[in-house]
């Protein structure tokens, strides 16, 4: 990683008042934890279904890319084979997206219940855990691997300059629809734009966002 760059990136991130990051914060332990409650029966369900379909642990953890560039364990439902993310630079063929991103609608690699994890995002859930933590927030850029970071330029690399999050402007526009350019600019008009009254609009939107499961692979 161009650490001269992630910090000429981090002097742009936008300065607010430190009562908003005390909000988010407060709204991120409070919604993540009554979330995480209300989800843990699906989770349950959705891990045991997992175990049936594909043997092997059903949950998953993956290095990802956090704010000012920090590493993190981030936690989901496995969507795919065991060992399918020592397939990942084997997969670039397949690739339907721009940049240094990796998406395939029909993966090879996802299990029987793969497909459907992703549409509905229940494999995502767990991201929750991550927030409770504070490595990550609700509303905030998907975090990145590792293998993608190493691709950004300064412009990409911004979007480390805030948490990562569970849903952002890219999640309720179209996911994996979005072509990687716009994907970038969202991300940093988010940046520039973001209030705890506007991550609450955009948790919102995403109810009805996740229901479509439009780009969601």
């Amino acid at each position: 990683m161009n650490v001269a760059v992630l910090l000429r990136a981090e002097s742009r991130a936008r300065q607010v008042p430190a009562s908003w990051h005390m909000a988010k914060r407060g709204l991120d332990v409070a919604l993540g934890a009554i979330a995480l409650l209300i989800s843990a029966p699906v989770i349950a369900v959705a891990a045991l279904a997992v175990v049936v379909v594909s043997p092997g642990r059903p949950f998953f953890r993956q290095e990802r890319i956090g704010k000012d560039g920090r590493p993190f364990r981030l936690y989901k439902l496995r969507t795919m084979v065991p060992g399918a993310h020592l397939q990942h630079s084997d997969m670039h063929h397949l690739n339907e997206v721009d940049g240094p991103v990796l998406k395939i609608r029909n993966d090879p690699r996802l299990h029987p219940l793969g497909k459907l994890l992703r549409r509905t995002s229940v494999d995502e859930l767990p991201n929750l855990v991550n927030v409770l933590f504070g490595e990550m927030a609700l509303v905030g850029p998907r975090p990145p691997l590792p293998s993608e970071v190493e691709h950004y330029d300064e412009t990409a690399l911004r979007r480390l300059s805030v948490k990562p999050g569970i849903t952002c402007l890219w999640q309720i526009s179209g996911r994996s629809n979005v072509a990687f350019d716009e994907w970038i600019r969202l991300d940093n008009l988010y940046i520039d734009t973001w209030s705890p009254l506007g991550d609450l609009a955009i948790i919102l939107k995403t109810i009805p966002a996740v229901a479509r499961g439009e780009g969601a692979h």
